[in-house]
Protein backbone atom coordinates (compact mmCIF):
# COMPACT_ATOMS: atom_id res chain seq x y z
CA UNK A 1 0.00 0.00 0.00
CA UNK A 2 1.68 3.28 -0.79
CA UNK A 3 0.59 6.21 1.76
CA UNK A 4 1.46 10.04 1.13
CA UNK A 5 2.23 11.60 4.71
CA UNK A 6 1.61 15.09 5.35
CA UNK A 7 3.99 17.37 7.34
CA UNK A 8 2.18 17.02 10.32
CA UNK A 9 1.82 12.60 10.30
CA UNK A 10 5.14 12.59 9.87
CA UNK A 11 6.16 15.35 12.72
CA UNK A 12 3.26 13.59 14.99
CA UNK A 13 4.55 10.24 14.17
CA UNK A 14 8.65 11.50 15.17
CA UNK A 15 7.62 13.12 17.83
CA UNK A 16 4.92 10.80 19.28
CA UNK A 17 5.83 7.45 18.43
CA UNK A 18 3.25 6.28 20.93
CA UNK A 19 0.94 7.83 18.96
CA UNK A 20 -1.48 6.52 16.08
CA UNK A 21 0.84 8.81 13.87
CA UNK A 22 3.85 6.91 15.55
CA UNK A 23 2.47 3.70 14.67
CA UNK A 24 2.18 4.47 10.87
CA UNK A 25 5.78 6.09 10.56
CA UNK A 26 6.53 2.45 12.65
CA UNK A 27 4.72 0.77 10.10
CA UNK A 28 6.95 2.44 7.26
CA UNK A 29 10.27 1.41 9.17
CA UNK A 30 9.19 -2.23 9.07
CA UNK A 31 8.10 -2.39 5.72
CA UNK A 32 4.38 -2.69 6.14
CA UNK A 33 3.49 0.20 3.75
CA UNK A 34 5.30 2.45 1.12
CA UNK A 35 5.86 6.24 1.73
CA UNK A 36 5.76 8.79 -0.49
CA UNK A 37 6.90 12.47 -0.01
CA UNK A 38 8.06 15.46 -2.09
CA UNK A 39 10.57 17.60 -1.09
CA UNK A 40 8.17 20.03 -0.43
CA UNK A 41 6.95 18.12 2.61
CA UNK A 42 10.65 17.35 3.73
CA UNK A 43 11.80 21.25 3.78
CA UNK A 44 8.21 21.60 5.66
CA UNK A 45 9.15 19.08 8.49
CA UNK A 46 12.78 20.31 8.52
CA UNK A 47 11.54 24.26 9.59
CA UNK A 48 8.88 22.80 11.81
CA UNK A 49 10.97 19.79 13.52
CA UNK A 50 13.90 22.34 15.59
CA UNK A 51 10.57 23.67 17.39
CA UNK A 52 10.03 20.44 18.98
CA UNK A 53 13.35 19.77 20.22
CA UNK A 54 12.24 19.18 23.60
CA UNK A 55 10.39 16.29 22.47
CA UNK A 56 12.75 14.23 19.90
CA UNK A 57 16.33 15.67 21.73
CA UNK A 58 17.26 16.10 17.95
CA UNK A 59 20.02 19.29 17.73
CA UNK A 60 20.25 20.85 14.46
CA UNK A 61 22.73 18.13 12.02
CA UNK A 62 20.48 15.38 13.51
CA UNK A 63 17.65 16.84 12.70
CA UNK A 64 19.58 17.16 8.76
CA UNK A 65 20.87 13.89 8.67
CA UNK A 66 17.25 12.68 9.73
CA UNK A 67 15.77 14.15 7.08
CA UNK A 68 18.11 12.64 4.45
CA UNK A 69 17.39 9.46 5.86
CA UNK A 70 13.51 9.84 4.66
CA UNK A 71 14.52 11.23 1.86
CA UNK A 72 16.34 8.14 1.17
CA UNK A 73 13.45 5.63 2.68
CA UNK A 74 10.69 7.30 0.60
CA UNK A 75 9.72 7.71 -2.80
CA UNK A 76 10.32 11.12 -3.96
CA UNK A 77 8.30 12.96 -6.27
CA UNK A 78 7.56 16.25 -7.40
CA UNK A 79 4.38 17.41 -7.18
CA UNK A 80 1.86 18.33 -9.73
CA UNK A 81 0.92 21.50 -10.53
CA UNK A 82 -3.07 20.96 -10.87
CA UNK A 83 -5.04 23.61 -9.13
CA UNK A 84 -8.01 22.99 -6.39
CA UNK A 85 -10.56 25.27 -6.04
CA UNK A 86 -11.79 23.61 -3.16
CA UNK A 87 -8.90 24.13 -1.05
CA UNK A 88 -9.62 26.34 1.00
CA UNK A 89 -5.61 26.71 2.35
CA UNK A 90 -3.56 27.32 -0.42
CA UNK A 91 -0.16 26.43 1.26
CA UNK A 92 -2.06 22.41 1.54
CA UNK A 93 -1.83 22.42 -2.07
CA UNK A 94 1.60 21.01 -2.89
CA UNK A 95 0.95 18.37 -0.19
CA UNK A 96 -2.28 17.61 -2.33
CA UNK A 97 -0.35 17.89 -5.70
CA UNK A 98 2.53 15.05 -3.69
CA UNK A 99 -0.64 12.71 -3.68
CA UNK A 100 -1.24 13.20 -7.32
CA UNK A 101 1.86 12.71 -8.42
CA UNK A 102 2.40 9.61 -6.59
CA UNK A 103 -0.77 7.95 -7.70
CA UNK A 104 -1.07 6.24 -3.98
CA UNK A 105 -3.93 5.06 -1.99
CA UNK A 106 -4.21 7.79 0.33
CA UNK A 107 -3.44 10.64 1.67
CA UNK A 108 -2.95 10.82 5.34
CA UNK A 109 -3.23 14.14 7.16
CA UNK A 110 -4.31 15.81 10.40
CA UNK A 111 -5.14 18.98 8.24
CA UNK A 112 -8.65 20.11 8.33
CA UNK A 113 -8.81 22.13 4.95
CA UNK A 114 -7.30 18.67 3.41
CA UNK A 115 -9.75 16.37 5.42
CA UNK A 116 -12.38 18.51 3.82
CA UNK A 117 -11.96 17.02 0.32
CA UNK A 118 -12.04 13.48 1.74
CA UNK A 119 -15.36 13.49 -0.06
CA UNK A 120 -13.52 13.49 -3.41
CA UNK A 121 -10.05 11.96 -2.69
CA UNK A 122 -8.56 8.94 -0.36
CA UNK A 123 -7.70 11.43 2.09
CA UNK A 124 -7.72 10.12 6.07
CA UNK A 125 -7.08 11.06 9.24
CA UNK A 126 -4.40 8.66 11.04
CA UNK A 127 -6.71 7.27 13.36
CA UNK A 128 -9.04 6.49 10.58
CA UNK A 129 -6.31 4.57 8.52
CA UNK A 130 -5.46 2.71 11.22
CA UNK A 131 -8.62 1.86 12.07
CA UNK A 132 -9.19 0.77 8.52
CA UNK A 133 -5.59 -1.03 8.12
CA UNK A 134 -3.92 -0.85 11.47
Amino acid sequence: MRVVLDTNVLLSGLAYPQSISGKIVASWQHGAIEVVLSRYILDELARVLPKLTHRHGLNTPEIADLIDILAFQAELVEPKTAPEPRLTDPLDLPILNTWRAAEADYLLTGDKALLALSAFYPILAPARFWEIHG
